[in-house]
């Protein structure tokens, strides 16, 4: 999908083609459309953060949140009397429209040029760090892999889409409000990198579902 300007910047990701929508929308009405499940407490933090920068790392907190659930809860004898698996896919599914909310408040708070500087270099710094432990989940299945798949893949390529599209806001602020410290630009332009390879990353892997989908037998069970 072609990625949309702004100001000289592109969002190259596809999911950041809401421009119209988020121009005529309040941060309050972006934050409730996600249909992300917060606690009363959550709601209220995000609430009183209305700081540009700070509001990406409280979003980035309420992720890492979902995943350290995810990590303790499959970790975890399993208990008959509860959907183990349901739950599970429910917390990624959680995860995944956070993210969502974090890349409409980007979205917004670039058009409406508000200095998220601080927390996108946040973002750069500890979104890849989650990046690895989505991607150690998929490499180590558990038991009830098979029923989060899916949202584990939806996972994965949302947040690669973030970061990819938080490094692009990061430079075009930079650019905007001044440079940064030495070692700051440092980070940037890593985390451009990064985000350049994980994208790369993400597009095989795309890829290779798609040869692997072609090349299964027609009628044939996908089941052993």
């Amino acid at each position: 999908m072609k990625g949309i300007g702004m100001s000289g910047v592109k969002y190259a990701a596809a999911g950041w083609g809401l421009l119209a929508l988020l121009l005529a929308a309040t941060p309050c009405r972006l934050r409730a459309q996600s249909g992300a499940s917060l606690s009363d407490e959550e709601e209220d933090r995000l609430r009183e953060v209305q700081d540009p920068g700070e509001r990406v790392e409280v979003y980035l907190e309420l992720m890492q949140t979902r995943l350290g659930r995810f990590e303790d809860f499959r970790h975890q004898p399993a208990n008959p009397k509860y959907d183990n698996a349901g739950y599970l896919d429910d917390l990624l599914k959680d995860y995944i429209a956070i993210d969502e909310e974090l890349k409409n408040w980007i979205d917004y708070q670039y058009q409406q040029q508000g200095d998220m500087r601080s927390g996108l270099k946040k973002l750069l710094e500890s979104g890849p760090q989650q990046l690895a432990a989505l991607r150690s989940i998929k490499e180590a299945p558990d038991n009830y892999a098979s029923h989060y798949t899916d949202s584990l893949r939806d996972a994965i390529d949302e947040l690669s889409d973030t970061l990819d599209g938080a490094s692009q806001a990061l430079a075009g602020q930079v650019k905007k409000f001044g440079e940064l410290k030495r070692e700051e630009k440092a980070t940037v332009q890593a985390a451009k990198e990064r985000a350049k390879e994980e994208k790369k990353r993400s597009k095989e892997e795309k890829k290779l579902r798609k040869r692997q989908g072609k090349s299964r037998v027609p009628g044939e069970s996908n089941e052993d």
